[in-house]
């Protein structure tokens, strides 16, 4: 089936550098599969370390004059792109659907979700204020300025293609940075009408330039990078072990790095909690998207007096879920991304299930009319499972709910933080001095209290541990995509 846009200009197949849209060096290409039927429906140019030179070679050319752009004006820009983002609300969000698969009502929230950091940080732009450190010399005066990093490399991952390659690009701009980005190898596509979109708010050309790469040619554009001393810092969102080799493979030209890894999200649910609002605060945080998101609850933990009243509570809301391709109607739960993330949830349950887990909802594929394609999950709770199972030790990112048991608060706080990881936790309790026990004893970037939906622009968004560094959002999201200078100037007395 064709995808049909108000715009065709927003599908878009060749790489954008230096102002330009071209097809790749070496003149390949790979294809686009729409998760829904796992079919292939487009190609777009296939990157290697030829194009990703290019693209830096640009972005280091437009680096000086964007950087010396006012603040005012860029911010200006950023207005303008904003602007865009939200008048083609509809085609974005209808790209989102057929190459990510996610509901088409929840493509367009994350539309708007995007736009939000772009307007964020067009307003960020002008606030990038310094500092006057007061005298400690007669004669002297001392001060404090921000500068921007240089040239910027985002890697953005398949589960929001608009929203984290958004959530890099406005505030690298508005630090006064200029891009490289390489969009996710299965969503290439709405990244590539988001800089469509950009080059049409009028950003100057090289200030933002786009490489697509295959799965097997990404390591050669994401090495380039790496190994290119102009490139001054790379943020990355997606996996730990991808995130370490950025890690290792930035060390010989010290860029500057933010690292936002896996997650094991704890969701702590106690006997005092009210247990309709846990539920919808789960079903909030945990199928967004299907569960594929990296703040989703992975490990459920309810206290023992109140474990069968919420299985029950939860598994009457999970039952009432309808699976199918996202722009069909009413559709909740769309498909997942691919053949590998179906093996993983799959390898995950049934490991459960082999541990002594009840299966209480769920616990297979679905293949039916209308989710008729192969990459679909029935949305799935599972009872009493444990630590020894490796839906505890690992990241399911699917539609399944593994509810545990405990005893006590210390129990929980301690089975909640026994991940190396820490994005994010969520518990439930109307006890104020528990509240702030536990907010403070959890070890995680981000805690909701009573709230299943985190994400904000004006929030910090970022982990602890093996979930990474660095913030994104909010006002210290600017930070990281700047320097701090220090002036000293003598002879003033």
């Amino acid at each position: 089936m064709p995808l049909l846009l108000n715009n065709p200009e927003l599908l878009r197949s060749q790489h954008f550098i230096g102002g330009t849209w071209r097809a790749a060096h070496s003149g390949a290409s790979f294809a686009v599969a729409d998760p829904a039927s796992g079919q292939d429906f487009t190609a777009v140019a296939d990157g290697d370390a030829a194009d990703a030179r290019a693209a830096s070679d640009a972005a280091h050319t437009a680096l000086e004059p964007w950087r010396q752009t006012s603040a005012r004006d860029r911010a200006r820009l950023l207005k303008r792109w904003h602007a865009l983002i939200l008048a083609n609300t509809d085609d974005l969000a209808k790209l989102i659907c057929r190459e990510q698969g996610k509901p088409l009502a929840e493509a367009r929230g994350e539309v708007a979700y995007g736009a939000t950091y772009v307007e964020w940080f067009a307003e960020e732009a002008v606030r990038a204020y310094g500092d006057v450190i007061p005298d400690q010399v007669r004669g002297k005066r001392m001060s404090v300025v921000r500068e921007a990093v240089g040239v910027v490399a985002a890697i953005t991952p398949w589960n929001f293609p608009l929203a984290m390659i958004a959530r890099k690009i406005a505030p690298a701009l508005a630090a006064g940075c200029t891009v490289v980005a390489k969009p996710a190898e299965d969503t290439p596509l709405t990244a590539l009408a988001l800089v469509w979109l950009a080059e049409q708010a009028g950003f100057p050309p090289g200030v933002i330039n786009i490489v697509c790469a295959s799965r097997t040619q990404t390591p050669a554009v994401v090495d380039d990078w790496l190994q290119d001393s102009r490139v001054r810092k790379i943020t990355f969102t997606g996996s730990t072990p991808v995130g370490k080799h950025l890690a290792r493979g930035s060390a010989s030209t010290l860029k500057k790095l933010s690292l936002e890894l896996g997650g094991n999200a704890p969701f702590i649910v106690f006997d005092d909690a009210n247990l309709d609002a846990a539920v919808n605060g789960l079903m909030a945080a945990k199928f967004r998207n299907g569960g594929q998101t990296c703040v989703s609850p992975n490990r459920v933990y309810v206290q023992d007096s109140v474990y069968q009243a919420f299985a029950d509570k939860l598994a009457a809301r999970v039952a009432a879920l309808k699976v199918g391709p996202g722009n069909a109607d009413g559709v909740q739960i769309g498909p997942m991304i691919n053949a590998r993330a179906i093996e993983k949830i799959s390898l995950h349950v049934q490991d459960a299930l082999a541990h002594g887990a009840r299966l209480l909802l769920g616990g297979s594929a679905v293949r039916n009319d209308l989710a008729s394609g192969p990459f679909y999950y029935a949305p799935t709770i599972l009872g009493d499972a444990t630590t020894d199972m490796l839906l505890f030790k690992e990241e399911t990112f699917g539609p399944v709910v593994p509810l545990f048991r405990f005893s006590s608060e210390e129990q929980a706080i301690q089975m909640a933080n026994d991940t190396p990881f820490g994005l994010a936790a969520y518990f439930y309790a109307a006890d104020a001095a528990r509240i702030w026990r536990v907010s403070n004893h959890l070890e995680s970037g981000i805690v909701g209290i009573n709230e299943g939906a985190l994400a904000s622009e004006a929030a910090p968004f970022g982990g602890v541990k093996e979930s990474g560094y660095g913030r994104e959002g909010s006002r210290y999201g600017l930070d990281d995509y700047m320097h701090t200078k220090y002036l000293c100037q003598g002879g003033l007395a």
